[in-house]
């Protein structure tokens, strides 16, 4: 206690009012008082004290789809499942209106008459009911059950491609289709989910031993090289750049380093020439697109896939309304619906289709953002980099930027396996996006 001498006058102690004080988001607490009047100022409002930058909108977009880094809404779930359903209507009502012509033409030499009209568009529907199911069952499952499946999976696929080789049915040169009874289908789709799953569970054990390259090397690269070699060897080589995506893209969510990432994918592409070179068919296609060879008509699909991307102008001719489908464009319905779309829909028509594989890609990358678990980073990054870059290689295929390859775009193009088994991949991240953290993880 400090006394003060009697008789000596005490100093003026000037106390704090609780209304004068506010808090400035740092912490302090100051009193001021007006200059003029002495009276306490009043106390500013929050937003005008709150420290650094306003949010962009990229930064306001993230948070109304997935949650800021403290809060999460669990959107991301909704816009997986809205983005997905609508690219599949989107799927089915271009089948039926580019198949619709050749369906006609079937019909008329066909004792079935009309009731083969729709017959390509029904498949589709039946797939795709097929792939919607499969999609919400598999929603339901947790990683542990990812896990545990991935083994058997990595084995049924392989079982399926040899099986292929064996029985399989070659269809426009490729060699990869199983046909039973009135059922086609193509096992190397069911491969790429079963190769996403088991990347994911074999890598995630590495932890941080995965920098060294012999142990991101095995088991990786030689049991995804089985996969591929098998599918390599009955010629589908779009399937096999596919695989190789997928391949590349668990290892580096995985966090293998980058030059061991360069040298694989260096080796691909020598690869896929090598492929290229030694195959008649494929190296006439590589002519056909660099415009060195359009003889017997080698050009023909390209061109028509062009036209009517140009005829169609910002808005399009109407739905039913392409011309190119009247057997200008071969498989029409396949690996080029994408070019119908741009002529009867238009400029607008197409961005609306690249819209929506956008909006798909932002909301699996925020669910990988919100896990922690290598496991579900590598799953979500794996099928998300088969479904985009997919779909980026079509749309490159069809608009002339890479060769003719017959790389189907995922959820529209007709292919009841293609569907079915891309619906099922969507429906391992609607399980991984059903239950997120609640906040993101913070860096070290």
């Amino acid at each position: 206690m400090v006394t003060t001498p009697t008789g000596s006058k005490r100093k003026p102690v000037l106390r704090r009012n609780p209304a004068a004080t506010a808090d400035t988001g740092t912490g302090a607490v100051t009193a001021k008082t007006a200059p003029a009047t002495g009276k306490p100022a009043a106390p500013k409002p929050r937003a005008a004290a709150r420290p650094g930058k306003p949010p962009s909108r990229t930064e306001r977009f993230l948070v109304l789809l997935e949650g800021s880094g403290r809060r999460a809404t669990g959107s991301s779930y909704y816009t997986i499942l809205g983005a997905t359903m609508a690219l599949t209507a989107i799927g089915l009502m271009m089948v039926l209106s580019a198949s619709s012509v050749e369906s006609i033409a079937a019909a008329a030499g066909s004792d079935a008459g009309a009731a083969t009209t729709f017959d390509l568009f029904l498949k589709q529907s039946m797939f795709a009911a097929a792939g919607v199911l499969a999609m919400l069952g598999l929603s339901r499952l947790g990683p542990a059950q990812y896990r545990w499946l991935a083994w058997p999976l990595y084995g049924l696929a392989v079982f399926l491609l040899i099986l292929v080789l064996a029985i399989g049915k070659e269809v426009n040169g490729n060699k990869n289709w199983i046909e039973i009874g009135p059922i086609t289908g193509q096992p190397s789709e069911a491969a790429k989910l079963a190769m996403a799953i088991w990347f994911a569970a074999v890598l995630s054990r590495k932890g941080r031993l995965i920098t060294e390259w012999k142990h991101a090397l095995i088991p990786v690269v030689p049991g995804g090289g089985i996969l591929i070699l098998l599918v390599m060897l009955g010629s589908d080589l779009g399937t096999v750049i596919v695989m190789g995506l997928i391949m590349l893209a668990a290892l580096f969510f995985a966090g293998a380093p980058l030059r061991f990432l360069g040298v694989l994918a260096g080796g691909a592409a020598v690869g896929a020439g090598l492929m290229s070179v030694v195959s008649s068919n494929r190296s006439s296609r590589i002519s056909a697109w660099l415009q060195l060879d359009c003889s017997t008509g080698l050009c023909d699909q390209a061109n028509a896939g062009m036209y009517a991307l140009a005829s169609g102008g910002w808005l399009g001719l109407g739905l039913g309304q392409s011309r190119q489908k009247w057997n200008w464009i071969p498989e029409a319905h396949n690996d080029f619906i994408f070019a119908i779309i741009g002529e009867e829909f238009g400029l607008l028509g197409t961005l609306v289709v690249v819209s929506l594989f956008a909006v798909l890609a932002v909301a699996t990358v925020r669910v990988t953002m919100r896990h922690t678990d290598p496991f579900i980073r590598i799953v979500c990054g794996a099928i998300l980099v088969w479904i985009i870059g997919q779909a980026f290689v079509n749309i490159a295929m069809v608009t002339g930027l890479l060769p003719v390859i017959g790389v189907p775009l995922p959820f529209i193009s007709y292919g009841g396996s293609s569907l079915t088994f891309t619906l099922a991949a969507v429906g391992v991240l609607l399980s991984f996006a059903r239950k997120i953290p609640e906040s993101e993880p913070t860096a070290p």
